[in-house]
């Protein structure tokens, strides 16, 4: 497989993991977002898995520099 696939297939899984976080999320706050439209609970969701990942990519990052 080159690289390239190697990469696609990655980006696969990540986008099945992101849609199952975004299906928990929906799960566990549907009280709180069912007021608000479809459209507005996916942008919501989306957001929410979002800064969840970058808040991982931050602190990923600050554990590899007290590591090294």
């Amino acid at each position: 497989m080159s690289q390239e696939l190697g990469d696609e297939c990655m980006k696969q899984i990540a986008d099945k993991d992101r849609k199952e976080l975004e299906a928990k999320l929906a799960d566990v706050f549907n009280e709180k977002i069912n007021s608000l439209s479809t459209e507005l609970r996916e942008i919501l969701l989306d957001d929410m898995v979002t800064a969840f990942e970058n808040r991982l990519n931050v602190l990923n990052k600050a554990a590899q520099k007290t590591a090294n």
